[in-house]
């Protein structure tokens, strides 16, 4: 067997101690962001039936042609796959376990997600996303919502340069419409064609319209619009979208050919770009998908969700600064001695029943040296307990940045403690 050191899978990153302070802070304020939208969490599997991802999400993608993680289970043979997005996975748990039965539901998760692709700044095989669905809703008021709630927490975390783009992609008869329209364009210009967009001229011609190739930019600017093929009430939709946005003083571009990469939305799609991360300029996205939820076999259902991607959106706060914050302590117990460390682990256990963050030094060492730890450690207060202190039940108290140090009895620490650091 070779001794060599094992490394991480290329493209799946650790997340070490210090950078998890800042996912940690960035995910409790998400939580309470959304809680004061109604959204309540769900969480489902990693792993899903290859099946579902096909049907959904379509299978002349990118994402299930080229980057689905899927295998065969070894024990019965089934067809599975690392959940790519969640969207998919979430509808399928709302249909499971008939969720929509009584009432519409706000719903969000968050969580790991796989793709194959090329590892860069902000794109990750691994990586993770907080998604928001809330299935139930047909009118535009749950569109421009959701694009509000973005722009706030956009505030909430202060940042900066992340504008909003927005298109409609109409219901599935227009598209139809355009659909012909574009396949006869493209036929036209076959010989300028890449390969990308030969493999999809007759599968998924929309898709053409979201190349990134320098090359293809001309052809594709010239090609017919969808637009042209909406129908009134789509138009109406997207017009109070757009009314309620404006209302609210978000300053937003229409992109007409933001199409996404999932063939699920309808109507309403929307990203937010920044351009402070090379060519992973989307941190959010998401749009309406009307039709999901009869594709995978429910009842028809109205939808509407998001996701955003947290390495990008944590990547663009520490760009602007953001300090990575360090788990709070509030006291640092030092001892040296038999009896002082009994009454050492004793005393931490008091201090935590008040809910107090405490570290009690562990592995020996002097006073001095004890106490250099207690100062890195960031503590408001040091308890320090010597064999003397403890065979009388007490135990010294030394606030950390500044003031006396004092001696007292076990029973009213506590009290002190507090005292000092409120």
């Amino acid at each position: 067997m070779s001794n060599e050191t094992l490394q991480a899978v290329k493209g799946m990153n650790d997340i070490l101690p210090d950078e998890a302070e800042l996912w940690l802070w960035f995910e409790e304020e998400v939580r309470d962001w959304l809680h004061g939208y109604g959204y309540r969490n769900i969480r489902m599997p990693l792993v899903e039936p290859t099946a579902l991802f096909k049907r959904a999400i379509g299978e002349v993608t990118d994402i299930v042609e080229k980057e689905m993680y899927s295998f065969e289970d070894a024990l019965n043979g089934d067809n599975l796959t690392l959940r790519p997005e969640g969207t998919a996975s979430c509808v399928r748990a709302v249909l499971q376990h008939n969720l929509l039965y009584n009432a519409p539901q706000r719903l969000y998760y968050s969580g790991q997600m796989f793709r194959h692709e090329r590892p860069q700044k902000g794109r990750y095989r691994q990586f993770h996303q907080i998604g928001v669905e809330a299935l139930g809703f047909a009118g535009p008021d749950i569109d421009a919502e959701q694009i509000l709630m973005c722009a706030r927490l956009w505030r909430r975390l202060g940042l900066r340069d992340v504008a909003l783009q927005l298109n409609t992609l109409g219901d599935a008869a227009s598209r139809h419409r355009h659909r012909v329209k574009l396949i006869a364009y493209f036929e036209q210009h076959r010989d300028r064609l890449d390969a990308d967009a030969t493999r999809r001229l007759y599968t998924n011609p929309l898709r053409i319209l979201d190349s990134k190739n320098p090359a293809m930019q001309e052809l594709v600017a010239a090609a017919p619009g969808l637009s042209d093929e909406l129908d009134e009430e789509a138009i109406r939709h997207f017009d109070e979208v757009q009314a309620v946005l404006k209302h609210h003083d978000v300053v937003f571009e229409i992109n007409p050919r933001l199409v996404r990469g999932l063939d699920y939305y309808n109507r309403t799609v929307f990203e937010w770009v920044t351009t402070r991360l090379g060519a992973q300029g989307t941190v959010c996205a998401g749009g309406r998908y009307d039709g999901l939820v009869e594709q995978i076999g429910g009842k028809p259902a109205p939808a509407m969700g998001f996701a955003m991607g947290v390495e990008r959106l944590l990547a663009l706060l520490q760009e602007d600064g953001m300090a990575l914050p360090k788990a709070e302590v509030d006291v640092y117990v030092v001892h040296q001695g038999e009896l002082a460390g009994r009454l050492a682990s004793r005393v931490a256990e008091q201090l935590r029943d008040d809910r107090l963050h405490v570290l009690l030094h562990c592995g020996g060492g002097s006073f001095k040296s004890q106490m250099k730890k207690a100062d890195a450690s960031g503590a408001t207060v040091a308890v320090v307990i010597g064999d003397d202190e403890a065979q009388a039940g007490e135990v010294s108290v030394k606030p950390m940045r500044g003031g006396e140090q004092v001696r007292v009895k076990v029973q009213t620490l506590v009290e002190t403690v507090n005292k000092l650091i409120k």
